[in-house]
């Protein structure tokens, strides 16, 4: 699968762009590569949808905030499945077309494309939000999970449309399809035009005449369904994916709504994680920081063997490179931050209580004055 373009890079703009200037840049595109400018022009075709799927995040100020955050994973693109690959073109004239201005999808009086349907209401479903949990390993790595959703579902029985075995529909007598009804009224200032939603069809162009009797109408049914989530490696807690078309069917036809997968992570037993970095508290005995050795660590996908040098102090920091998380926008990887702490035993025989009399008395037990001098550094930054 190719790999998608920035959509800052997309429609042209900088990352700081105001709503009204991305709705301008998309308006600009989409009229550049409209399917009617271009007719037969699949390249074309294809730009202006991705010029839509741009359009369909940056132009949300919810979605756009987790796009900077955390790139196309953030907004369903590693999540599966993207807005202009999974939407047709009357999808998208349906969705946008009032940016254009008018009921006729107002591509500068382009007919074709969304010109018949654009003044029909289309539905949609509601979005719906599930929360899943993943463990360090899953977060290293990424994971493929199957979960089970209810959710509403287009009816069988009426293939969704509502109507008694899908046919039991006529056009609307009120709009002749359109979806709107247009009145113009005589004013002062001469004939006024306005065009409002068809009362009669509630602007779906099309009146049922017999509904179905499973759905008793609405083209949907509750039921339940196993929904595959690919998620990417280098999530984060609180972190929302969208998988768009996945949420409930819309009534009577139209678009589904989107399912919001919402990262939970689970605490790991050993490591504590810090933004694509993970925290592990050693703690040494006395006689090995005194002379050295090495030690097993765990990581988060096995263990790590550590050389401890002589005299090692309480405090000291090692650092395992790239044993971190890696950046969910692919930007690196993070270490593993091994934080030394000295064992001081609570209990101990008359045995070793004499020996450690008699270790005090050599000066080697005496902290030196770069010692204490590192130490009193570190304590005073506390209170800076």
């Amino acid at each position: 699968m190719a790999q998608k373009r920035d959509y800052y890079e997309v429609l042209g703009i900088s990352r700081n762009a105001t709503a009204e200037e991305i709705k301008k840049a998309y308006r600009k595109k989409a009229i550049e590569y409209h399917p009617d400018k271009n007719p037969g022009d699949k390249d074309a075709e294809e730009k202006f949808k991705e010029a839509a799927e741009a359009y369909e995040v940056l132009g949300d100020a919810n979605k756009r905030a987790r796009y900077d955050q955390f790139g196309h994973a953030g907004v369903g693109g590693a999540a599966g499945g993207g807005f202009g690959g999974g939407m047709s073109m009357d999808d998208i004239f349906s969705q946008f077309g009032d940016i254009f201005g008018g009921h006729f999808g107002g591509f500068g009086g382009f007919g074709g494309f969304g010109s018949q349907r654009a003044g029909r209401r289309t539905n949609r479903g509601s979005d719906l939000r599930v929360k899943v949990k993943v463990n360090l390993k899953e977060v290293l790595t990424g994971v493929e999970k199957k979960i089970k959703v209810k959710k509403y579902v287009a009816c069988s029985h009426c293939n969704g449309n509502g109507s008694e075995n899908g046919n039991s529909t006529s056009t609307c007598s009120t709009c002749h399809g359109s979806g709107v009804v247009t009145r113009v009224t005589n004013t002062i200032l001469g004939q006024m035009q306005t065009t409002t939603t068809c009362p009669t069809c509630n602007g779906e162009g099309k009146t049922i005449t017999k509904k179905c009797p499973h759905c008793n109408g609405e083209g949907i049914v509750s039921d339940e369904e196993i929904i595959t989530i690919k998620i990417p490696a280098g999530v984060a807690e609180g972190m929302q994916l969208s998988m768009q078309g996945r949420g409930n069917a819309a009534r009577r036809g139209g678009i589904n709504g989107d399912l919001l997968v919402v990262i939970e992570e689970e605490e790991d037993p050993n490591l504590i994680r810090d933004e694509n970095d993970v925290i592990y508290n050693l703690f040494l005995s006395f006689p090995t920081a005194a002379l050295g050795g090495t030690v097993e660590v765990p990581t988060i996908d096995g263990v790590a063997k550590v050389k401890i040098d002589p005299g090692t102090q309480p405090g000291k920091v090692l650092r395992l490179r790239n044993k971190g998380l890696p950046s969910v926008n692919g930007f690196g990887t993070g270490d593993e931050l091994v934080h030394v702490n000295v064992y001081v035993p609570e209990n101990l025989t008359d045995k070793e209580k004499k020996l450690l009399s008699e270790m005090e008395k050599s000066p080697n037990f005496e902290p030196s004055k770069s010692a204490k001098k590192s130490v009193f550094n570190k304590f005073k930054k506390m209170f800076d």
